[in-house]
């Protein structure tokens, strides 16, 4: 993918903004939900979502595993959520997540932006071992399976 390029995914939650936030913050839990991101963990003593910590994600997309370590850009609660993946010290892809009242609950968005081009080897990587054709369109099937699973939690741990 080129610098520029954006995708997004959004699904009406039964829940607060701040119950949300709360959960979808809480990096630790990330491989509940992402059908790619398999665990995280905070990095360098942080504990929690604050402007500048740092997390450890390892994913996994078929036989293919990686890990990134991005680091949170901004931490608003109940508002938004955005980090940043970076690769040789440049940011790749910066994820936002934006929590908006929506009548008896909240509309939450799952956004990604091309901060950069992709390398030529993670497109090689995506296309012939990953086998993906359109990574723009995976990827936002696999944030909107990511928030309905987030929706299922949140709703299912309401009742």
């Amino acid at each position: 993918m080129k610098k520029g390029t954006t995708g997004m995914a959004s699904v009406h939650v039964n829940a607060p903004p701040e119950k949300i936030y709360e959960l979808i913050t809480d990096v630790q839990r990330m491989g509940e939900w992402s059908p790619e991101c398999q665990r995280c963990e905070w990095l360098d003593g942080a504990t929690g979502p604050t402007v500048g910590a740092r997390f450890k994600g390892s994913n996994r997309k078929g036989f293919v595993r990686w890990t990134t370590k991005p680091r949170v850009l901004v931490a608003d609660e109940g508002r938004e959520f955005a980090f940043a993946t970076d690769v040789r010290g440049k940011d790749l892809t910066k994820w936002t997540y934006r929590f908006e009242p929506d009548g008896d609950g909240t509309k939450v968005t799952e956004s990604f932006e091309m901060m950069a081009d992709v390398p030529g080897a993670i497109v090689f990587a995506e296309k012939y071992l990953m086998r993906i054709k359109d990574r723009k369109a995976n990827l936002e099937g696999d944030m909107q399976a990511t928030l309905e699973r987030i929706k299922a939690a949140v709703e299912g741990s309401a009742t």
